[in-house]
């Protein structure tokens, strides 16, 4: 190996004068390491990107089919130190390396909002600067902290904001979440409010986070506008819970879409409206009957039955679920192979844990641009990680947009769907007896 290095050096004064340059200007081993592998990586986005162009930058060729249109720079933190990369930047397209970075993160970005918020709540610098060091930073000071969060907000908000015309987008999930926010003086409660869809290539992604005073219809409006102007299209399902701003932007931003109404938070509606332990068990077990059916018919004509046991002792969780009939059961008319990910808004309550176990932390961020600085941080590294495994294959997903016809039933048909459902709430009524 020595020998080969010794032939480089020997061979090309370029690099041995380029390579001295560097040392020359740096003080130690670990800077020296940091301005080399700086320098190796740039060189290794910029051949890269050539390869892209199908030439070398700035030469003119019959064999080009892009061409360069400046760079942006990112930050990356190794074991050497913070390293500034440039990522070159295309005319048509995009050029990422995934190979060397991870799309939408950043080693410190976690680390940069946890010390902004020590900060921010009063935390001693000398007490801040004890836990940077034991995160291997050998010093934080105010500026550093300073410049760590301009670096973070600007990647949050890039974030936030990328366009997402890219590709098509299936299924939309909605959902809101509460903590704590000084505004004005005051802790209140602040909603965040978040967007995640499946894109045809399989995979789950965050196209909208904001932070709303109420889940009004305007503020649902305004974030589900900004979706549509960004390029979100596509949608053929939304699923959420059933606010009435919310339910009223969708039908008005997402038009031709279905909407889905999650039924893990119908069944909870429905139990809150019943008094009674053994009625409420009643109750969800019915549900829990109608929603494990796969033929629509039985499963549809299992919710009127369940709708007409549940009246019996609760007129009122009754109401509610007569109020629902045609919107829980939505997503049965989407392939089968989709059912178990598009009936509730369970990814939304995932991403939605995540956020609440670092807020908690927080306790009562005390600004809008802290809390919209750490959710971004969160939001950033599930989508990394939603990068890494597909909720479908890109065949399974095309399917959501497959032309959908159903032939309408024959009477036979029907009363075989009834007597089965009269089995199915029977049974269900059964196991819920049982139940101590």
């Amino acid at each position: 190996m020595a020998t080969k290095d010794n032939v480089l050096l020997s061979s090309d004064p370029v690099f041995k004068d380029v390579l001295l340059e560097m040392l020359e200007g740096c003080r130690d081993l670990r800077e020296a390491t940091a301005r080399m592998s700086e320098t190796v990586l740039n060189a290794l986005m910029s051949m890269q990107a050539d390869e892209a162009c199908g030439a070398p930058w700035g030469e003119r060729s019959e064999e080009r089919v892009n061409s360069r249109n400046g760079y942006r720079e990112r930050g990356l933190s190794t074991t050497a130190g913070d390293l500034t990369l440039e990522v070159p930047k295309l005319r048509k397209g995009t050029y990422f390396p995934d190979d060397i970075l991870r799309r939408w993160g950043r080693a410190d970005a976690a680390l940069a909002a946890a010390i902004t918020e020590m900060y921010v709540q009063g935390v001693s610098t000398r007490k801040v600067e004890a836990v940077a060091r034991k995160l291997g930073l050998d010093s934080m000071s105010s500026s550093r902290v300073s410049s760590m969060c301009a670096s973070l907000d600007a990647e949050v908000d890039e974030f936030r904001t990328r366009p997402l015309g890219w590709q098509r987008w299936c299924y939309l999930w909605l959902d809101a979440t509460w903590v704590k926010c000084r505004v004005e003086g005051r802790s209140v409660s602040q909603a965040i409010v978040t967007a995640i869809a499946l894109g045809e290539d399989g995979c789950k992604h965050f196209c909208g986070a904001d932070v709303m005073d109420t889940e009004s219809y305007a503020d649902w409006d305004r974030f589900l506008a900004n979706l549509r102007d960004r390029g979100l299209d596509g949608v053929q399902l939304v699923v959420s819970d059933a606010h009435g701003g919310l339910k009223r932007a969708i039908a008005e931003r997402f038009q031709g879409a279905s909407w889905q109404r999650c039924y893990v938070h119908l069944m909870r509606d429905v139990a809150g409206h019943v008094r009674n332990r053994h009625d409420q068990a009643r109750a969800v077990e019915l549900l829990r009957a109608v929603f494990a059916q796969r033929d629509p018919l039985v499963a549809r004509a299992a919710l009127r039955r369940a709708a007409g046991e549940i009246e019996s002792f609760s007129p009122a969780a009754a109401a509610c679920l007569a109020g629902a009939q045609e919107d829980c059961l939505v997503y049965m008319d989407f392939p089968s192979s989709h059912w178990r990910k598009i009936r509730t808004n369970n990814v939304q309550e995932r991403a939605n844990r995540e956020i609440k176990r670092r807020a908690k932390v927080v306790q009562s961020f005390p600004s809008r641009g802290s809390l919209v600085r750490l959710v971004g941080a969160v939001l950033i590294g599930e989508e990394d990680a939603w990068s890494q495994r597909r909720m479908f294959s890109r065949e399974v997903t095309a399917e959501a947009w497959n032309e959908r016809r159903r032939p309408v039933p024959t009477e036979l048909e029907l009363k075989t769907a009834e007597r089965r459902a009269a089995d199915v709430v029977a049974e269900a009524l059964d196991q819920a007896g049982r139940r101590p």
